[in-house]
């Protein structure tokens, strides 16, 4: 099934002159690095077409690509693509409606089948793996380039947490080795992807001093705006230590609540076993069986989402 997607996909993007890529809101290095390779791969493989990168800020991901300029006008005829985006509520740039033909690249559940082509495979460990196994399985009519490895490098980096979670596979493995013959310096992404102002630093010292673990397992940390201004930090700052609890041997799973500016929660959640994407579902939310985002409307919702772990804790 997948390759037979691989073959639908390059040829919509033979047929057309104009390819528009949008990824999801609130960008992590897979969102960037899948949609950026691709679009280095395809300007490289065929350079009279007009490939072009669209979506909101990228936050303090700059190092690794930034979007162009699209006009309305652009979309006319366009081939629009969708990486690393489980429904269209999440996409960046409402416009990803407006081209001729939509294709979907993820590797989450497929709850959202959204587009005319749908490539979805679960099974990898990021949409950026399934980029750069599109490429090199169409190695005589796809170029890969040095900015297009460093760019998916960099997202199965984000998304296997330096190949930490279990979602790295041996082919995972594979597709690394063959995207590190290409002239970059993995060791330089790395070092960027892992480095942390002084006032995040701080705030990881506030959750592990902070969090709550319940009997079962269950940690928790509520960020509120008091507490986020506090450490001068925003809400994309605090990506950064959503792994953090994994260190602590007590915990089986936990979620990271972030108090938002209209006073609702976006809550980031992860298990190292108990599948808890069932639970995000509940609450405007999904993703992964061992990690997933939901929102909740104020903290009554978010002891909700906290008793909800605590079952499914309890069941293990």
């Amino acid at each position: 099934m997948t390759i037979e997607k691989y073959d639908q996909i390059l040829v919509a993007i033979k047929e057309s002159k104009t390819i528009i890529i949008h990824r999801h809101k609130n960008p992590d290095p897979d969102a960037l690095g899948s949609q950026g390779g691709l679009a280095e791969i395809i300007k490289a493989s065929f350079p009279a077409k007009k490939v072009l990168k669209t979506g909101g800020s990228v936050g303090d991901l700059a190092y690794l690509t930034t979007m162009d300029e699209i006009s309305d006008e652009d979309y006319q005829e366009a081939l629009v693509i969708v990486t690393d985006t489980a429904n269209t509520p999440r996409i960046s740039d409402e416009r990803y409606k407006n081209g001729k033909k939509l294709v979907k690249i993820d590797h989450h559940p497929n709850d959202d089948a959204y587009g005319d082509i749908v490539l979805v495979n679960t099974n990898a460990s990021s949409t950026s793996e399934i980029i750069a196994d599109f490429c090199f399985y169409n190695k005589d009519e796809l170029k890969m380039t040095d900015e297009a490895a460093k760019l998916l490098y960099a997202g199965i980096v984000g998304d296997t947490g330096r190949f930490l979670y279990p979602a790295t596979t041996p082919k995972t493995m594979r597709i690394v080795a063959d995207l590190m013959e290409f002239s970059f310096k993995p060791d330089e992404i790395n070092r960027k992807m892992t480095a942390m102002s002084q006032k995040v630093a701080h705030l990881s010292g506030y959750v592990l001093q902070n969090i709550a673990i319940d009997p079962s397992g269950v940690g928790k940390v509520i960020l509120t705006k008091a507490i986020m201004e506090q450490f001068g930090v925003t809400d994309a700052e605090t990506s950064a230590i959503v792994s953090l609890p994994s260190s602590i041997e007590d915990i089986v799973l936990w979620g990271i609540f972030v108090e938002q500016s209209d006073g609702h929660f976006r809550c980031r959640l992860r298990s190292k076993g108990p599948i808890i994407n069932e639970v995000a579902k509940k609450h405007d939310g999904g993703g992964h069986p061992l990690a997933s985002g939901a929102n909740a409307k104020d903290l009554v919702e978010v002891n909700e989402i906290i008793e909800q772990l605590i079952q499914v804790a309890e069941q293990r």
